[in-house]
């Protein structure tokens, strides 16, 4: 019996080890943004450094057809309103492979939205930042390291929301300080890869 409970532990300890080896490398607070490349519903090619002279970027993956994400579209709106003027950018983007940008321009021409969306069909920027459902909120500092990862706040419902994250995260580092709380875990629909 007893060496059966050693072989368990030895087990679990390489499960274990395995586990960690394969998150050693997700993107973590207070590394530096990875880049990346997308197609922007205006046509453009839209890279990290298009955002270079921002003092904070938001940068976030999201979708069309995810309910959580598409609920999240006003307030994503009305926070590009609210930091326009604070140096402040927001850029979304899209990574499922069950999306093309000719929808995306669509939904971003009937919601107005004011903020750049663009497509990178590759994925690449999902698997370089750790992006895991739409919507994840990546927020950067001025020296493009991640200062926070996770939700935009605590509640798809706008009526139940008690912590603002983003708003948060940006409102520190506009400051000068770091945020308090520096990630949390995102809630939404898988990335379609």
């Amino acid at each position: 019996m007893a060496k059966s409970g050693v072989w368990g532990c030895v087990g679990l300890m390489f499960m274990l080890g395995c586990v960690s080896a394969m998150r050693a490398d997700e993107l973590k607070v207070g590394d530096k943004a990875p880049a990346f490349k997308a197609e922007s519903t205006d046509g453009k090619a839209l890279t990290l450094d298009d955002f270079k002279d921002a003092k904070v970027l938001v940068v976030c993956f999201t979708c069309n057809d995810c309910p959580i994400a598409v609920a999240y579209e006003d307030r994503f709106i009305e926070f590009t309103k609210q930091y326009q003027d604070k140096d402040v950018k927001f850029v979304a983007l899209n990574v499922n492979v069950t999306e093309d940008l000719e929808a995306m321009k669509t939904r971003a021409e009937k919601k107005k939205f004011n903020f750049p969306y663009a497509y990178d069909g590759s994925g690449k920027s999902a698997e370089a930042y750790g992006a895991k459902v739409t919507p994840h909120l990546f927020v950067l500092g001025p020296d493009r390291h991640v200062a926070y990862i996770g939700s935009f706040d605590d509640e798809m419902a706008t009526d139940k929301v008690t912590k603002r994250f983003v708003p948060a995260a940006v409102d520190a580092l506009l400051a000068g300080k770091q945020p308090e709380v520096t990630a949390n875990k995102a809630f939404g629909c898988t990335i379609k890869r």
